[in-house]
């Protein structure tokens, strides 16, 4: 899978990425806003096991940004079971480098557009940490709505913040796709 942007692909992750993943992913600011999941320090061997990990995904649910050939961020979908099958968590960064040019923003409709073709899903929420208002404002560009604000809800870098709740549902009319 692959998307051409005017400022970016987004494109599977695949093996001679890890470099330029670790050298990008590898930031503070990055991790500040993720969950505890995503490693600090993240390291060749991080980036190695992640490329690995998504390498055959069949469709693909995680992805590349790339600008110029340099992995610069990462989006993705988390799938959930049982009640919520046809829902789906996005989840993204983006090296400090590339903020404010717009970048995730048109990955993300381009994500959501895909997501909703490919998956038989009706809808896709992303959160947010309340000190991350950029995020929230990409998340707005992309369509998603302000659906909760759960107070206090996480832990990270040693204090309870709240996490913000946004989401898009399918398009009246636009059809699951019931393969998958």
């Amino acid at each position: 899978m692959e998307i051409a942007l005017p400022n970016c692909v987004v494109r599977e992750f695949r093996p001679g990425d890890d470099e330029s993943l670790a050298r990008h992913a590898n930031d503070r600011r990055i991790w500040r806003n993720l969950k505890d999941a995503f490693p600090h320090p993240y390291t060749q061997d991080h980036a190695r096991a992640w490329i690995a990990q998504n390498q055959y995904q069949e469709p693909p649910h995680h992805f590349a940004i790339d600008v110029d050939g340099q992995v610069v961020g990462g989006i993705g979908l988390e799938f959930k079971p049982d009640i919520w099958r046809y829902s789906a968590e996005f989840g993204y960064w983006l090296a400090p480098d590339y903020w404010g040019r717009g970048i995730m923003s048109g990955v993300l409709k381009a994500v959501v557009d895909y997501a909703f073709t490919t998956f038989d899903i009706n809808r896709l929420w992303a959160g947010a940490f309340d000190w991350n208002p950029a995020s929230v404002r990409v998340l707005e560009k992309a369509g998603f709505v302000f659906e909760a604000r759960l107070k206090e809800s996480a832990y990270k870098d040693g204090v309870f913040v709240d996490e913000v709740i946004y989401a898009i549902v399918r398009p009246i009319g636009q059809p699951r796709n019931p393969t998958t």
